[in-house]
């Protein structure tokens, strides 16, 4: 099948809806797939051979973080070309309503259309504001898919219709089967705590980290906290007494092997987002290493999680309860394990030979010419149940 997929987020930075739109393209590819990806990025800047970069992208402050979005005439011509050149199967758009390539796509493809939504804001003023624009064209969008149910309420919410959940997709083999790495492993007396985000946007809860910090380090003195994520570090650890400063080593942005040793090494994965979130990627891929979990009680973790079984959760943006939590979990490795040892069973569901096959079912469900399953809410149910 030839399969076009439209990212609207620069591949330049790392992101959640990147990492998802490269898995997915090459797992499809390797599956035997053509498959083109068009998405921002500079003309100059390397990229995986299936991308066609459609030129520099612009950062644009929505939903808590920076989007970094490509728009008006010049990407709207290299979107045309692109979907002439690909003579594509299906379209695959992610955040089909982003003003960026993804709109763009939307507004100048025709032929079998899956749209993929990704975000989680339940009262957007700018979705609302924009839904008689966005309406005729979401028309177009012959299967809906949605992330999680956060994503698809937010969906439902601003558009009306519906759209089949199929979650995001981690190898969950590579995390798994990740090395431990000394620099980053921990024993009794000085056990490691992991966080990942961008440390310059605050509902990544890097404030709400450090904040917890020093009664963290005053029930376990030798707790080392490694910070890896792109940002001003510095900055986001201001206010912090020298010893407890001391105890935090910044990692910066670690490529994709090592960022699976550290999960792999560490003795608690703390995940302290405010909000914002859809879904929780860097949770999968904790669990996937067999890092134990402990994360803020946002919706979308609870799920991940189910409910406490497959992780450790606390108070959303709560130092005091994130410290109570993480000094329990330090101090009994026994609990730990048990965590651990029931996600990495069930967080086989998420792994891309799985979530792949749920995308391609749909893919050959709008090829077949089921226009519009994902907007009518019978037949999205239909193939919900399908794909389960």
């Amino acid at each position: 099948m030839r399969i076009g997929i439209v990212c609207p987020y620069s591949f330049d930075v790392a992101g959640g809806v990147q990492y998802h739109v490269r898995d997915l393209a090459e797992h499809l590819i390797g599956a035997g797939h053509q498959v083109s990806v068009l998405a921002p990025a500079d003309d100059d800047t390397p990229v995986p051979a299936y991308v066609e970069a459609a030129g520099r992208a612009v950062p644009v402050k929505y939903n808590g973080s920076v989007a970094r979005l490509t728009f008006g005439p010049v990407s709207a011509g290299r979107v045309r070309r692109w979907l002439g050149e690909g003579e594509f199967d299906v379209l695959h758009i992610h955040e089909p309503v982003t003003p960026s390539l993804s709109l763009l796509a939307l507004w100048a493809a025709t032929g079998p259309i899956v749209g993929t939504f990704h975000t989680s804001n339940l009262r957007s003023r700018v979705m609302l504001a924009a839904q008689p624009v966005l309406r005729p064209s979401m028309e177009k969008i012959s299967a809906r898919i949605a992330v999680s149910e956060d994503a698809r309420r937010t969906l439902v919410e601003h558009f009306g219709g519906d759209a089949v959940v199929v979650p995001n997709g981690v190898y969950v083999d590579r995390f798994a089967a990740a090395p431990r790495d000394p620099r980053w492993t921990g024993t009794p007396d000085r056990p490691t705590v992991a966080f990942v985000g961008r440390l310059d946007e605050p509902r990544k809860g890097l404030p709400v980290l450090t904040a917890a910090l020093p009664a963290v380090l005053a029930a376990c003195p030798g707790t080392r906290f490694l910070v890896l994520g792109r940002g001003d570090g510095d900055d986001a650890l201001d206010g912090l007494a020298p010893a407890h400063r001391a105890a935090v080593e910044l990692l910066g942005a670690l490529d994709d092997e090592e960022k699976a040793a550290l999960l792999r090494s560490v003795d608690v994965y703390v995940a302290p987002q405010t909000g914002g979130e859809s879904f929780g990627i860097v949770l999968v891929e904790a669990m996937s290493a067999g890092a134990p979990v402990l994360a803020s009680d946002l919706g979308a973790f609870r799920r991940v999680l189910a409910d406490g079984d497959l992780g450790t959760l606390f108070r959303v943006g709560d130092p005091a309860a994130l410290a109570t939590e993480l000094v329990a979990l330090l101090g009994d490795p026994q609990r730990r394990a048990e965590v651990a040892g029931r996600a990495s069973v069930a967080v086989r569901r998420y792994d891309w030979r799985i979530v792949a096959r749920q995308v391609f079912a749909v893919y050959e469900t709008v090829r077949m010419g089921a226009d519009r399953v994902g907007q009518d809410p019978t037949a999205g149910g239909l193939l919900a149940r399908w794909l389960t």
